[in-house]
C-alpha cells in the first residue's frame, strides 16, 4: 500500500530521530491515515444507507425492488427507522388520517411486527411516479391490503403517499402482476403551470363524477372506473374488475360525495392520482367517512378512467 511505502521512506530520511512520535513525517503520516480509515467509514456508511434509497430507472421492476426494501429495512431495522429512511420530505401517511410520514414515524417507537410484499405496480411513462400494492400482515394475526405511491427524486424512488385497509385471513388466489410502461415519455419543458393545468383536468372529471354521484348515485362509478380496476374497501379483499366493482357498490352503497383534497399528474400524461375524504351512505341507514386515493389512467380516447379506489377508514 502507498502509505506504508512512504512510512518506510521517512524512516529512512531522518534516522537521528529515535522517537516516531516526535517525528514530524510520521505524525503527518499517522493523522493522514486516520484521516483515510474515517473517510474510509463514511463512505462504507453511505453506501449502506444508498442500498436503501433505491435508483429509479423509470421501470416498474425498480419500484418494486425499492417496495421489497422498504419492506425488509423495516423488519431488520424498525417501522421508525424504514420510514424516515424511504419517505420523501413531504410524504403522507393514513394512520387514519393524512399525516407527514417522517414527522408521524418520528416520535414512534421501532416496530417490526408488519410483513407486506408487492403484487401489483405501475409506473408512469414518464417514471416520476408510480404504485404498488399488496397484502400485509401484523405480527401474523392480522391481515390486510397496503397501497402505495412513489416518487422519483433525484434519481431514486421515495415514499409519497402510503395506507392501507384491514380484512379477515385472505382466501382468495394472488396473481403477481408489475406493469411495465409501454414507452418512455417526459416534455423536456414543462413548468408548474402547465403541471397545474394538466391536474385541472383530473380535477374535472373527478368533480363530473362527484356530481353524477349526487344525481344518478352510485351507478355513476360504471362510467368511470376501467376494466381492470382494483378496489380496496375495509373489511374485503383486493375486488378486481369493472363488474365485480360496480356490482359491489351497488350492493353497498346508497350514496357517495367526494371532497377532494389533491390532485397529482404525471408528467408523461398517462397516470394521475387524487386524495381526498368521502362521505359514503349505506344501504343500512348508516354513514362513514372514508379517506379516499384513486388513481387515474388515460385511456386512448382521451378519457381519464379509475384504475385503482382505496377507501380507508377516517376520523371525523
Amino acid at each position: 500500500m502507498r502509505w506504508v511505502s512512504c512510512l518506510k521512506i521517512a524512516r529512512k530520511v531522518r534516522p537521528g530521530i529515535k522517537s516516531n512520535a516526535e517525528n514530524p513525517i510520521f505524525v503527518l503520516l499517522t493523522n493522514t491515515i486516520m484521516t483515510i480509515k474515517f473517510l474510509y467509514t463514511v463512505i462504507a456508511s453511505l453506501i449502506t444507507l444508498g442500498a436503501y434509497a433505491q435508483k429509479s430507472d423509470g421501470t416498474t421492476k425498480s419500484l418494486v425492488k425499492a417496495e421489497l426494501e422498504f419492506a425488509e429495512s423495516l423488519t431488520k431495522n424498525g417501522s421508525k427507522t424504514a420510514y424516515t429512511t424511504f419517505s420523501a420530505s413531504d410524504a403522507l401517511v393514513f394512520r387514519p388520517n393524512p399525516v407527514n410520514a417522517k414527522t408521524f414515524y418520528g416520535a414512534q417507537p421501532e416496530s417490526t411486527d408488519v410483513v407486506w410484499n408487492p403484487v401489483y405496480a405501475k409506473v408512469s411513462r414518464s417514471g416520476d411516479f408510480g404504485f404498488t400494492t399488496g397484502p400485509f400482515t401484523v405480527a401474523g394475526k392480522e391481515y390486510g391490503q397496503y397501497f402505495s405511491i412513489w416518487k422519483a427524486v433525484n434519481g431514486r424512488w421515495e415514499l409519497a403517499l402510503d395506507l392501507g385497509v384491514s380484512h379477515n385471513k385472505p382466501l382468495n388466489k394472488v396473481i403477481t402482476q408489475f406493469i411495465e410502461p409501454k414507452d418512455f415519455y417526459k416534455p423536456k419543458f414543462l413548468n408548474d403551470k402547465q403541471r397545474q393545468t394538466g391536474a385541472e383536468i383530473i380535477g374535472t372529471t373527478e368533480e363530473t363524477l362527484n356530481t353524477l354521484l349526487k344525481t344518478h348515485g352510485v351507478s355513476a362509478f360504471a362510467g368511470f372506473v376501467n376494466h381492470d380496476v382494483r378496489v380496496l374497501f375495509p373489511g374485503y379483499e383486493p375486488i378486481i374488475g369493472k363488474d365485480k366493482v360496480v356490482a359491489f357498490f351497488n350492493s353497498m352503497f346508497a350514496r357517495v360525495s367526494l371532497k377532494r383534497t389533491k390532485v397529482v399528474k404525471a408528467d408523461g400524461g398517462d397516470l394521475a392520482y387524487s386524495y381526498g375524504v368521502a362521505a359514503i351512505d349505506y344501504k343500512a341507514d348508516l354513514r362513514e367517512s372514508f379517506n379516499y386515493v384513486f388513481v387515474y389512467e388515460r385511456q386512448p380516447d382521451a378519457m381519464w378512467n379509475l384504475i385503482s379506489v382505496i377507501f380507508a377508514p377516517a376520523e371525523r
